[in-house]
């Protein structure tokens, strides 16, 4: 089959297209073709020598951890699936290829009526936007709600996600106009260009000179400290990622201690037993009520994955990036 692998850290240039033996699946795993692959900024970091879940890199390696497909082979003991079935499903790498073994715990079924695009819903950045709102910060009914990186993967669901739970103002931070325009065509009241000077001042108009109840913060550096500056009294802030590259400045902790601030940092739901399947479920639930769009920003050929890292390092994508086999 034909897989992306890693032989030696740098940067999309090291992403080679070769031919490596199919995987058999072991006991409670199956064997996926894959149709569909979400790349993540997680995937450019592993290039970089940086695994997800702080673990080694050990090279050569393929990247990828979110797979969509149909089950082509079943291991020892799995009878809850059967060949054929369309599935989605998380591993810790080897996503950027033909076939992929995965444990069938990490495995979901894909509902009647949603596509392949769709389903990616069900993966990490799905689920990473509905925890952020229901377990990070238990977003409530009229709150409002501050999204960094609004036209990206995780931010155009999340502006949606907010908006099916109830919340009041979506302030969605963008750096171009065409990103804007697409926060504010999936429920964001408010967009604003975190580039602008000036622009936590903007928050504060726009929410009445109260600040924001929530930020869900992934770029870190200077513009995560001023989203910081952007929270009403007893807001919360949750920290998922840093696109930046850059610390977050130091706390005023006499400041926060004032305006009762939280800050906090989040990884994902299956941090927590069950709730990652409790997101799915939900997330499920509105893709059938089309009630939840995945935006894909664009789609490269499986061969093509170092363009699809690049394109992503550029910071030009908006929405999913999807590799298709």
């Amino acid at each position: 089959m034909k897989a992306i692998r890693i032989h030696e850290t740098g940067g999309p240039e090291v992403l080679l297209y070769e031919d490596v033996a199919t995987p058999t699946p072991g006991a409670g795993q199956v064997l996926v073709k894959v149709t569909v692959v979400g790349v993540n900024y997680a995937d450019v970091m592993l290039s970089r020598g940086m695994a997800h879940g702080m673990r080694p890199v050990q090279y050569p390696i393929t990247p990828g951890f979110e797979v969509v497909g149909t089950v082509a082979a079943l291991g020892a003991g799995v009878t809850a699936l059967a060949e054929g079935t369309r599935v989605a499903a998380v591993l810790e790498d080897g996503g950027y290829a033909e076939y992929a073994v995965v444990d069938v715990a990490s495995v979901v079924k894909i509902p009647e009526g949603v596509d392949d695009a769709q389903a990616t819903a069900l993966l990490v950045q799905g689920i990473t936007a509905y925890g952020l709102l229901h377990d990070a910060v238990h977003i409530q009914a009229s709150e409002s709600v501050l999204v960094q990186a609004a036209a990206g993967g995780v931010g155009t669901l999340a502006i949606q996600l907010a908006k099916l739970a109830g919340a009041g103002t979506i302030v969605g931070t963008a750096g171009s106009a065409e990103k804007r325009e697409l926060a504010q065509s999936l429920g964001a009241s408010v967009t604003i260009d975190y580039g602008q000077d000036g622009w936590v001042k903007q928050v504060f108009d726009a929410t009445g000179g109260r600040g924001v109840d929530t930020v869900l913060e992934s770029i870190g550096g200077k513009i995560g400290g001023q989203a910081l500056q952007c929270l009403a009294p007893l807001g919360r802030l949750v920290s998922f990622g840093g696109a930046s590259g850059q610390p977050m400045p130091s706390f005023d902790l006499m400041q926060m201690n004032i305006k009762g601030l939280t800050v906090s940092g989040y990884g994902g739901p299956w941090l927590r037993p069950g709730r990652a399947q409790a997101a799915r479920e939900a997330i499920a639930g509105y893709l059938i009520a089309h009630q939840l769009k995945v935006v894909v920003g664009q789609t490269f050929p499986l061969a093509e994955a170092a363009n699809a890292h690049r394109a992503l390092m550029g910071r030009g994508t908006m929405g999913k990036v999807l590799l298709s086999i």
